[in-house]
C-alpha cells in the first residue's frame, strides 16, 4: 500500500526503469507481484517492507490483491452516494445482459450536481433468479426508474416497475428511449412484405462472403482490383443499434464488387444472390431505407448523450417525424426514383417494367377460395411509390409517435415547459402538471437549454421553481449508460481474467468505469481503509518524509 508514494519520484529514475522492464518478465505473477518485485530494485523502503512482510506471509498472493481493489470501490462509491445525498433528487437506470454463465444486472444513477447532469454506475450484481420481484430487490429509493423494454421490467402488473410503483408511487417508469427506436426501426423492417425480403437478402448476402474464408478474400480482392476502399459487410442484428444503415451503406458501398464476385463464383447460392441484388426494385429499396434510415441516425446517437433531458429529447424526435413526413411526396418519391435509375443504368441493371402475362388455361372454370400468395409486381416509378415507400415511412412515423409517448402526457407537457426550447417554457398551467406529480417537493432568457435554467435560478428566490427543474432534469432518457457498464465487462474478462469472484468483478467495474472519480481520491484515504479492516503485527504508516 506504500506504492502510492513511491510512484510520486518514480519519474527520478526514468531511464532506469525502462531498462529494468526490459528484462524483467511477469509470468502470470500478477499486476501487484510485478509492481513489487519492479520497485524493490529502486526503493530501500520497499525491500525493507517486502522482507519485514515476507516473515508474517504472503503479500503478493491473489487474496491480498483483491483486497486493494476492494478498498478502492468503497471510496469511489463513497463520493457518488454523497453526491446524491446533497442532490436529494435522483433516478436509477438498470439493465440486465448475460455474462459467461451468469446474468448480470447494472444500476447506474442519474442526478444534478453542482449545477450539470451526472449518469454514474453504482452496482454490478449477479441476478440469481429472473423474475420481477427478484429484480426489484436490488433497487431502492428513487425518484425515477429507467429500464430497458423487457416484460420482466416493464410489465405493467408483475413487472419490476408495478412493483417500484406500488412502493414508491411517484416513482415514473421511462421506457428507454434508444431501445424504443431500435424497436421503431426493427418493426419498420418487419412490417412491409418488400423490406423483410430485402433485409434477408443482406443477411444472405454477409453470410455468404463471411462463412468461407475463400469468398471472403475473393471479395477484398475485388474492391482492390476496382480501387474501392476496402469495407467489410455488416451483419443485421435486432439488438445492435443502427446496424441497418451500416449495412446498407457497406452494401451500396461495395455493390460493383459484389456484383463482380457473384458472377465470377459458380455456384447455386451466388447465382440466386444476383438474380435477387440484380433489380431496379432492390436498389430502391437500397436507396430509399438509406434515405430514411439516415434521418434516425442522428436521434440514434442524440439519445445516448449523458446529459439528454426528456424535453429536448421529444423536440428531437418531433423534428425527425417531421422530416420523414416530408419524404411522404412526389417530390421526394421522383427524385429516389432517377437516383436508382442513375445508379442501375452504372452497373446495367435493366429498369423496372412491366411482365406479359399468359392466359392460364387450365382450370378456366374454377373458382379460388383462397389466396395464392401473389403480389404486386414492383415495375414502375408508382407502384414502388405506392408499395414501398409510402408504407415504410407511414409506418416508421406511426412507431415513433406511439412508442415516445409512454409517460403521461400531464407530466410530459411539465417537463417541456421546463425547456427554453418549447413553445411553453415556464406556462404555469404546464408547470402544475409537473408539480401535482411531486407534491412534496415542490421567454424571457437567452438560456440554450433546461439546465441553464436551472443553473440561473437562485436557490433563495426560486426554491419550488429550481426543485421542480431538477425534477424534470433527473428524469432519464435512456439506460445507455448501463449498456457502456457491460462493454466495460466484456473488457475486464479479456485483460484480466476469466474466472473472478462477483465481489472483485464489482469492485474492478466500478473503478473501470469510474475511472475520473478514481483519479481524484486521496490515498491516504484508501489506506486508512485498508489499515482498519483487521488488527495487523505491523502498524501501517507511511515513511517520514526527508
Amino acid at each position: 500500500m506504500h506504492l502510492p508514494v513511491c510512484c510520486q519520484n518514480a519519474n527520478i529514475y526514468g531511464k532506469h526503469i525502462l531498462g529494468v522492464i526490459k528484462y524483467m518478465t511477469i509470468k502470470r505473477l500478477g499486476v501487484w507481484a510485478f509492481l513489487c518485485s519492479f520497485f524493490f530494485y529502486f526503493f530501500f523502503f520497499c525491500q525493507q517492507q517486502l522482507r519485514n512482510n515476507l516473515k508474517c506471509g504472503q503479500t503478493t498472493c491473489r487474496p491480498y490483491s483483491c483486497k486493494t481493489s476492494h478498498m478502492k470501490d468503497p471510496e469511489v462509491t463513497s463520493v457518488i452516494v454523497s453526491e446524491m445525498t446533497k442532490s436529494k433528487v435522483y433516478a436509477i437506470m438498470a439493465d440486465e445482459a448475460r455474462e459467461e454463465k451468469a446474468e448480470q444486472l447494472a444500476v447506474c444513477v442519474r442526478y444534478v450536481s453542482e449545477g450539470a447532469v451526472k449518469e454514474r454506475f453504482l452496482a454490478l450484481a449477479e441476478i440469481k433468479s429472473f423474475d420481477a420481484q427478484n429484480n426489484t430487490n436490488y433497487i431502492q429509493c428513487h425518484h425515477a426508474n429507467s429500464y430497458n423494454g423487457a416484460a420482466v421490467m416493464s410489465g405493467s402488473t408483475g413487472g419490476v416497475q408495478a412493483h417500484f410503483r406500488r412502493l414508491h408511487p411517484e416513482a415514473i417508469y421511462v421506457h428507454c428511449y434508444a431501445h424504443q427506436l431500435n424497436l421503431v426501426l426493427c418493426n419498420t423492417c418487419k412490417a412491409v412484405p418488400e423490406a423483410v425480403e430485402l433485409f434477408s437478402l443482406l443477411e444472405c448476402v454477409y453470410s455468404f462472403f463471411s462463412t468461407s474464408l475463400v469468398n471472403h478474400h475473393k471479395f477484398m480482392e475485388t474492391q482492390a482490383k476496382l480501387g474501392l476502399t476496402k469495407t467489410e459487410l455488416v451483419q443485421l442484428s435486432n439488438t445492435r443499434w443502427a446496424c441497418q444503415l451500416r449495412s446498407i451503406s457497406a452494401v451500396l458501398e461495395t455493390l460493383p464488387a459484389i456484383l463482380e464476385c457473384l458472377s465470377a463464383i459458380e455456384s447455386p447460392i451466388a447465382v440466386g444472390l444476383r438474380a435477387k441484388l440484380y433489380k431496379f426494385s432492390a436498389v430502391y429499396a437500397l436507396l430509399m431505407f438509406q434515405s430514411i434510415l439516415s434521418v434516425t441516425e442522428g436521434l440514434h446517437k442524440f439519445l445516448q448523450k449523458e446529459t439528454l433531458d426528456l424535453a429536448e429529447a421529444f423536440i428531437c424526435k418531433q423534428a425527425v417525424c417531421d422530416t420523414l413526413k416530408g419524404k411522404h411526396s412526389d417530390a421526394f418519391a421522383t427524385e429516389l426514383y432517377e437516383k436508382t435509375k442513375a445508379l442501375c443504368n452504372t452497373h446495367s441493371i435493366p429498369e423496372a417494367g412491366a411482365k406479359t402475362r399468359h392466359k392460364q388455361r387450365k382450370m378456366e372454370d374454377f373458382v379460388l377460395e383462397a389466396t395464392v400468395g401473389s403480389r404486386t409486381e414492383l415495375n414502375n416509378s408508382d407502384t414502388l411509390k405506392r408499395e414501398l415507400l409510402f408504407p415504410c415511412v407511414d409506418w416508421m412515423v406511426g412507431e415513433l409517435d406511439q412508442r415516445f409517448c409512454s409517460l403521461d402526457a400531464g407530466l410530459l407537457k411539465g417537463i417541456q415547459a421546463c425547456s427554453p426550447k418549447s413553445e411553453n417554457f415556464l406556462s404555469e398551467p404546464h408547470l402544475n402538471e409537473l408539480k401535482l406529480s411531486y407534491p412534496e417537493n415542490r421567454g424571457w432568457m437567452s438560456t440554450q437549454n433546461m439546465l441553464s435554467v436551472y443553473n440561473l435560478l437562485d436557490s433563495d428566490m426560486f426554491l419550488s421553481l429550481k426543485a421542480t427543474i431538477q425534477v424534470a432534469l433527473t428524469v432519464p432518457v435512456s439506460s445507455c449508460s448501463c449498456e457502456r457498464s457491460f462493454s466495460a465487462l466484456r473488457r475486464l474478462h479479456s485483460w484480466l481474467r476469466q474466472t473472478m469472484g462477483q465481489k472483485r468483478l464489482h469492485s474492478l467495474a466500478v473503478m473501470s468505469i469510474e475511472k475520473d472519480t478514481l483519479q481524484h481520491l486521496s490515498h491516504n484515504r484508501v489506506i486508512d481503509r485498508f489499515a482498519t479492516l483487521k488488527n495487523r503485527r505491523h502498524s501501517l504508516m507511511l515513511p517520514p518524509t526527508k
